[in-house]
């Protein structure tokens, strides 16, 4: 045993300061390894222990926070917010309300559920007066409708008769054209013996049997024609020369106009006096095509009613 330690080790001396309950357990401990009876008590290894225990007691001492509410609130406050998890936060704030609007908007019936029977009877009370009301209304609304209808249509009655008086009277003025049944005369004079006053009874005679349109060549004759012998020979209509053969185109009743100008004495025959020729022709439509310029009248005015 000694041959093995070295020089330098020497032998480990009993401080004053170890117990003797230390050598009990070395002594204890030689019968199981009796080779190592002197090395137990030289090793440092046996200090060891008392190094350690500083070290077990710095992580009581350290104690990390165990508890997540502390680490929680360590890792929120103070806060640190950046702009854009601000603009994301308002973001959800505003889906979160207008979602929130629109539940409360559709589950506003759920409210009647709580309430009183009393309340649902005035509730149903109310909408019966609302219903008649918009009864009412409604029919007002129908009668207003069906008198607007019939005043339009009394318009449209009107405004038909008025445009259809309107074109009479512009045949009678000779403003418009006309057309319809009627005759053809055509008066050949070779001896130029028909003067303006055998045009013009000529003219009344078809007016008497109800010409409704009479033109005289290219002269539509109106209320304020009129017939003069020109100075040169011939004869003039408004101050226009018209030249034979005269040919009056006539609408009105063939069967009338026909027997009104062929009496015994009438125009027929007094024209024939004249060496003249007149051919009377019967069509079943006829055109009168001049048309008589209006004139402002300068004296006469509607008089009132």
């Amino acid at each position: 045993m000694d041959q093995d330690r070295t020089p330098e080790e020497p032998e480990p001396e009993l401080k004053p300061d170890e117990s003797a309950e230390d050598q009990p357990e070395q002594e204890l401990e030689q019968p199981d390894e009796p080779e190592k009876e002197t090395e137990q008590p030289a090793e440092p290894v046996k200090a060891e222990p008392v190094k350690a225990e500083p070290v077990k007691a710095e992580p009581v001492a350290a104690e990390p926070p165990a508890d997540p509410r502390g680490r929680l609130k360590a890792a929120l406050w103070p806060l640190r917010i950046s702009r854009g998890q601000l603009v994301v936060a308002l973001l959800l704030f505003s889906l979160g309300l207008a979602l929130a609007i629109q539940v409360r908007s559709t589950n506003d019936h759920s409210q009647l559920r709580g309430a009183r029977q009393e309340d649902l009877v005035r509730i149903l009370d109310e909408l019966d007066s609302r219903q008649q009301r918009l009864q009412q209304e409604k029919s007002q609304l129908e009668q207003s409708l069906a008198q607007l209808e019939n005043s339009s249509n009394q318009a449209k009655d009107a405004q038909e008769q008025t445009r259809k008086k309107l074109a009479e009277l512009g045949v009678l003025a000779g403003t418009v054209k006309a057309t319809g049944p009627g005759i053809v005369l055509t008066v050949d004079d070779p001896q130029g013996q028909v003067k303006a006053d055998m045009l013009l009874d000529t003219l009344q005679e078809l007016r008497a049997a109800g010409a409704e349109a009479i033109q005289i060549n290219s002269v539509r004759v109106v209320a304020s024609t009129y017939f003069t012998d020109a100075s040169a020979g011939g004869v003039q209509i408004d101050g226009k020369n018209v030249s034979q053969p005269f040919r009056f185109t006539v609408v009105g009743h063939p069967q009338d106009l026909t027997p009104a100008l062929n009496i015994p004495g009438g125009v027929v025959r007094t024209l024939e006096k004249q060496q003249a020729k007149a051919t009377i022709t019967e069509q079943q439509s006829v055109v009168v095509d001049a048309l008589a310029a209006p004139k402002t009248l300068q004296y006469g005015k509607p008089a009132a009613k």
